[in-house]
């Protein structure tokens, strides 16, 4: 197991009506700004009750609405612009992971003299940051605790991941009954994002990490278990609450620290998403067991380690690693493409040429160093096209 430093921050209120836990925002000064997405806040009263708490605690509330699935920089930069025009004390973002992460960019971008996308392209310009918080009402990116940010500039094709410890949320609040009016649609993607996380961290090279290894194991079971339940019981409390709270741990450091490894999965959709703008655990599905049987083509000796995986979250028997390795990438695909509905090739989500593929890997190939088996540019491409 490697060193390592671990430290999260963020307060957790978690459970029904933790919302009132709002009022802490007076801590941070007067005005605060408050990020979010279309029309849903509205339609389920969560944003009346969210103001009417801020209200009572003497804040004034600056708006903006409209953050994009896949956030904008546009966005970020309207709310950097409504930051500084009326003097705002900390960022609020009531959503999903795309609203939480244009808050955290927004939130640096206030304190930023330049363009808000130089934050984007170099995390080492982010010096100083409003204090960002939030209601989280979709499970699946765990932007309500963990530094990172992913934002899209569409007018270049580009989609980047930025992060500094200044963005982990102060406090974010976790109700399970807020997600009980995500869409089947929304709620299979997450539970792909969240599983995709853990895989990223889960399959790393570095030896010894035992713990971690056990605890991504856990989470995938309890993905695996619930995320169908919250297919067909919407408002499972149960259900909704361990999903929550796998999302919040898929990605806060707890799985990755000491056994850290570059990601590479996630390098590759986020290409899909900045060319195509396509729902982002969508694509992590698509994508995620193509890798898995290109990695194990490229080096068998990982067999091994997709053989535990198989054994241990799906109750594999096979004693053999390689067919216990092709079991569970089977397993995988049954459960993202038959248990929760998700596409399962490419062209289901509008893309039905390679025309891009040869720019995207170029870019997605960077990311890939380091990576459990790296890939190069051509192993790239070859695993869009196997996903087509």
């Amino acid at each position: 197991m490697n060193n390592f430093t671990f430290c999260v921050p963020t307060r957790i209120h978690f459970g029904k009506g933790q919302i009132s836990h709002l009022s802490e925002l007076a801590e941070s000064g007067s005005n605060v700004l408050l990020v979010y997405g279309g029309g849903s806040i509205k339609k389920s009263g969560l944003y009346d009750e969210a103001t009417v708490i801020l209200a009572d605690a003497g804040l004034h509330v600056v708006e903006l609405s409209g953050i994009e699935p896949n956030p904008r920089i546009e966005s970020v930069r309207e709310g950097a612009r409504l930051c500084k025009e009326h003097a705002i004390d900390m960022v609020l973002a009531v959503g999903g992971g795309s609203v939480i992460d244009a808050a955290k960019v927004i939130a640096g971008a206030a304190k930023y003299d330049g363009d808000a996308w130089d934050l984007v392209l170099d995390r080492t310009k982010i010096k100083a940051a409003l204090p960002v918080y939030s209601v989280l009402t979709l499970a699946a990116t765990g932007s309500e605790m963990d530094p990172f940010a992913v934002i899209s500039d569409l007018s270049k094709n580009e989609k980047w991941g930025t992060s500094s410890p200044l963005f982990v949320p102060k406090m974010s609040v976790l109700d399970p009954t807020y997600t009980f009016s995500v869409s089947k649609k929304q709620t299979a993607a997450g539970t792909a994002d969240m599983m995709s996380h853990v895989f990223e961290s889960y399959f790393t090279n570095v030896e010894g990490a035992t713990l971690q290894a056990h605890m991504s194991e856990a989470l995938l079971k309890t993905l695996v278990h619930y995320g169908p339940i919250a297919l067909a019981e919407p408002d499972n409390y149960d259900a909704r609450a361990n999903l929550m709270w796998c999302g919040s741990h898929a990605i806060n450091g707890l799985l990755d620290s000491g056994a850290e490894v570059a990601w590479c999965v996630h390098p590759m959709e986020h290409e899909l998403s900045a060319f195509y703008d396509i729902t982002h655990g969508e694509g992590l599905a698509i994508l995620t067991p193509v890798w898995m049987k290109h990695v194990l083509a490229k080096d068998p000796s990982k067999a091994a380690a997709f053989a535990e995986y198989g054994r241990a979250v799906f109750g594999i028997a096979e004693a053999n690693d390689a067919q216990a390795a092709a079991a569970a990438i089977e397993r995988t695909e049954d459960f993202l493409f038959n248990q929760m509905g998700l596409p399962s090739k490419l062209h289901e989500v509008g893309i039905e040429d390679e025309e891009n593929f040869a720019a995207m890997a170029k870019k997605a190939a960077a990311g890939c160093v380091g990576s459990f088996v790296p890939l190069e540019e051509n192993d790239i491409v070859e695993i869009y096209r196997a996903a087509l």
